[in-house]
């Protein structure tokens, strides 16, 4: 049986190390299931909505996504592994940790500090924040 792991995924230097660790793990024999997940911080405020059609915030979500997606894609196919994408709209840490609950995955690795900046000393605020709203165990990466 494959161990799911959730990556969050936000084009930062240490979400790419997560991807590398967790890819360590599948290079030391363990099966492994690959779920890369970028979360946006939804655009809508009442003004933004009135301006812009949905369809073109569903694209710029998708677009941006994608292609911080990217490198953790390219990262793991040219490991030879497999692997799924979501991207999601939603406060970020109460959205890794929804997501990790719907797709049943058994560790979440992520990176110890973000795009969101060295805010903390030790880990950034949201992997803090990750670490509070799930059961899941959770891998912190520097």
């Amino acid at each position: 049986m494959a161990l799911r792991i959730l990556i969050p995924v936000d084009g930062s230097p240490c979400a790419l190390n997560a991807v590398r660790h967790a890819l360590s793990l599948a290079a030391e024999g363990c099966s492994i299931e690959l779920t890369l997940l970028n979360v946006q911080l939804p655009l809508s405020t009442g003004h933004v909505r009135q301006f812009v059609a949905r369809e073109t915030l569903d694209e710029h979500y998708r677009e941006a996504g994608d292609a911080i997606l990217r490198d953790a894609v390219a990262l793991a196919e040219g490991a030879g592994q497999g692997c799924v994408t979501h991207i999601a709209v939603g406060h970020i840490a109460p959205t890794i940790a929804g997501y990790a609950a719907e797709l049943g995955s058994d560790l979440i690795v992520m990176g110890s500090h973000g795009r969101r900046g060295i805010s903390h000393a030790l880990l950034g605020s949201v992997a803090q924040e990750v670490l509070r709203a799930t059961p899941k165990p959770v891998t912190i990466v520097k």
